[in-house]
């Protein structure tokens, strides 16, 4: 006969299982933009290769901009409707922006519709991945019990991770199997193609979902928020602060290592992009498997710890690693990316539970959407567009300098911030 403890830990499971598949789907959409551009710039943007890379990054940019307004919309849905309610209309939106990406008529077929269209669906993309973050962050960390949190809530970096991955394989073997003039005409259309569909399937996934138990008492004792949006404005602009400070080095870092590193290498070594994207894919593997560990070093030593190992070697390390990087070599990349992305995983396997542990559960959803996706349009879409322009007007040095002090003020605020671990979620 199975306990009632039982039944909870393998109804928790469940539920973990079932928001990693989905947000594994929604990330896999959102990645393969930092994958595909290099193909596709050219076909929507006039003006030269030069000219429709930076068009491209700018829109890349420009979307993460549209990230706090899903925070805030879909996060106050999330803490007014549920969870789950939010992930099925978050990972709805983006399988619907992958779709019109992937059937966009080119320039030279219409004109300048044709950039108008890809702006139009990755700002949605941008919505909807707003929303996303804080409410998946917010329904893995109530599922989960206070002394394995960090664990539990770190297969949501792990699904974003394995998203990643998944797009930069597809990118890898596409470019692989479609010659590269054919890859800029109609090969990258596959991969959002494959988004659309598994968006779909994603949502399915969603349906069967259970909703966290803390949300629950919320509605059972009537306690839901109104308003959620203004009731986080009023009551929770320092938890919101916070959650800013202890983003902004590792939102530079990670869309560095794991996302923009594969043209930055290309453009400033000229290492071909197909062998820098697979040096990436197995980097990114790499990530996924260490998150857990450093989750769970995380529940033992508390947050502050683990994140001071992740400023600190970061802090320490960027100028040799992108002076390494130079050496334009598939392995000199590849050490690059590896000891990049060890040093992120310490500060991803712990953000998504000390996140959750900043909020109420009133507004965690809008919380951490909103401060997350404001912090992340600042400092981690505008990365690959300011490290793009250092390279190719060749002052190599102002990258390491740029990550550098943005690392060094993180440092400043993980030392004299509280350490939340094992912090009831009420």
């Amino acid at each position: 006969m199975v306990s009632v403890t039982s039944k909870k830990a393998i109804g928790r499971r469940q539920s973990v299982i079932v928001a990693v598949i989905g947000n594994f789907v929604e990330w896999y959409d959102w990645g393969l933009y930092g994958f595909l551009f290099p193909y596709f710039a050219s076909s929507f943007f006039p003006g030269g290769e030069s000219a429709a890379r930076l068009s491209s990054l700018a829109v890349l940019a420009i979307s993460f901009f549209m990230r706090p307004l899903g925070g805030a919309i879909l996060g106050s849905y999330g803490d007014r409707h549920g969870r789950k309610a939010g992930l099925m209309l978050t990972i709805l939106i983006m399988a619907g922006a992958s779709l019109v990406i992937a059937v966009a008529p080119t320039y030279a077929t219409v004109g300048l519709l044709a950039p108008a269209l890809l702006i139009g669906a990755r700002l949605v993309q941008g919505i909807a991945t707003g929303g996303e973050y804080g409410a998946s962050t917010a329904y893995l960390s109530e599922q989960s019990q206070a002394r394995t949190r960090a664990f539990t809530a770190s297969f949501q970096q792990v699904s974003v991770g394995i998203g990643g991955l998944a797009a930069s394989l597809t990118v890898t073997v596409l470019a692989s199997a479609i010659a590269r003039d054919a890859m800029e005409q109609w090969g990258w259309r596959i991969g959002y193609a494959i988004g659309a569909v598994l968006g779909i399937i994603g949502f399915v996934v969603r349906y069967r979902a259970s909703e966290p138990e803390a949300f629950i008492r919320l509605q059972k004792t009537a306690t839901v928020s109104v308003k959620p949006f203004r009731e986080m404005l009023t009551t929770q602009r320092k938890a919101a602060l916070l959650l800013a400070g202890v983003s902004i080095g590792s939102f530079v870092t990670y869309y560095m290592w794991l996302t923009y590193l594969p043209a930055y290498t290309n453009l400033t070594t000229g290492l071909p992009l197909e062998q820098a994207t697979g040096a990436t894919s197995i980097s990114l593997l790499v990530f996924i498997c260490l998150l857990p560990l450093i989750a769970r070093l995380s529940d033992r030593v508390g947050r502050r710890t683990t994140m001071l190992v992740y400023s600190i070697g970061t802090f320490v390390l960027i100028l040799p690693l992108l002076l390494l990087l130079r050496v334009g070599t598939f392995w000199a990349m590849l050490t690059v990316a590896l000891v990049g992305v060890i040093l992120q995983a310490f500060a991803s396997g712990t953000l998504t539970a000390l996140y959750a542990e900043l909020f109420p559960s009133r507004v965690r959803s809008v919380g951490v959407g909103f401060a997350y996706a404001l912090t992340g349009a600042l400092f981690g879409g505008t990365t690959p567009l300011i490290m793009e322009f250092f390279g190719s007007r060749g002052v190599f040095a102002f990258a390491p300098i740029y990550i550098m002090v943005l690392t060094a003020i993180s440092t400043v605020v993980y030392i004299r911030m509280p350490e939340t671990k094992g912090k009831d979620l009420e």
